[in-house]
């Protein structure tokens, strides 16, 4: 019989206010596209993806993608890891995932006379939580057993920025206090990343005649963004979050930078023996703890909205 194809499988949730594209970010990155029309989450929907951490593919992503990190990284954790937002991660069957996504890059050995190292692989078991105010108390129990968290907002919608500390705060009452925690700016694709801020509703009210105002030309039509990179990787460095990342689930841009960050740093705590792998309350398993999860579970599958199926064997 053959053994799992994974190392490891952790525990992540994605958590934010209702029409952020949570769930657009779990099917983009188990399924490899986008839906742009998805039916408002009720209590938690699951996905999952096989990815590799750790040398050798940390190594050459650390070489490959140094535009993409963010600041906030150097300052909260010493500018550790880095990963690409187009580096693949794999499916069971070793081949990368649907939608164009390029397979993890090949780093050639060092030294011929030692041994290749293996590389490791993460089953990441995806939890997308629910952001409506009318299912935050079951929301909340879902914290439980999770090893790393996208706090999720939208660039457009100002007021989803400031509700991300409440959703912080009751994570970090819930979740062990280890708990890996990425800020992400969705819909980057609506957000120009150089252009000025879009007028409020009251401003656009009183613009409408497009000379010299706020309001006017056609910046309005490109650029719907109400935070900026700055405010958000300041929040980031305030409340000790890993990173800041702007990820769009529409174009895919950034939205497996966003997740490898994540498994990355969970993989650098199992390193540091931060994780007792037989605690399911710790968010990380190996494939021999609990309940024995065969490889044939542990291909992406279709998220779905029953809260009792799709984890294809449990995680944590």
């Amino acid at each position: 019989m053959s053994s799992a194809p994974w190392d490891y499988i952790a525990k992540l949730v994605c958590i934010g206010d209702s029409g952020c594209g949570k769930s657009s970010l779990t099917i983009r990155l188990c399924e490899g596209r986008f839906v742009p029309h998805h039916d408002v989450t009720i209590g938690v929907e699951f996905g999952s993806r096989i990815v590799p951490v750790g040398p050798p593919y940390s190594n050459a992503s650390r070489t490959t993608s140094r535009q993409s990190s963010s600041p906030v990284d150097s300052a909260v954790d010493g500018a550790t890891t880095t990963t690409t937002s187009t580096a693949a991660t794999t499916t069971t069957d070793g081949n990368s995932e649907a939608g164009g996504l390029p397979p993890p890059p090949v780093v050639p050995i060092q030294n011929p006379t030692s041994p290749p190292q293996p590389q490791k692989h993460m089953k990441l078991s995806l939890w997308d939580t629910a952001g409506q105010e009318t299912y935050k108390s079951v929301t909340r129990s879902y914290f439980r057993g999770a090893s790393g968290a996208l706090l999720v907002f939208d660039l457009t919608r100002k007021s989803t920025f400031q509700h991300v500390t409440d959703w912080l705060n009751d994570l970090r009452q819930i979740a062990e206090p280890d708990i890996v925690v990425v800020l992400v700016g969705n819909k980057a694709d609506l957000a120009s990343p150089n252009a000025p801020l879009s007028p409020t509703k009251d401003q656009q009210s009183t613009s409408t005649t497009g000379i010299g105002g706020v309001g006017g030309g056609g910046n309005n039509n490109n650029n719907r963004r109400e935070v900026t990179r700055q405010e958000a990787e300041e929040w980031a460095r305030r409340n000790g979050v890993l990173e800041y990342v702007e990820t769009s689930a529409k174009s895919g841009e950034n939205v497996e930078m966003a997740f490898m960050r994540v498994a990355e740093r969970i993989f650098q705590n199992i390193q540091a023996g931060k994780y007792d792998l037989n605690d399911r309350r710790s968010g990380v398993k190996v494939p021999n703890a609990g309940s024995g999860v065969s490889a044939a579970g542990s291909k992406a599958v279709r998220l779905t909205s029953d809260a009792g199926r799709g984890l294809g064997g449990g995680c944590c």
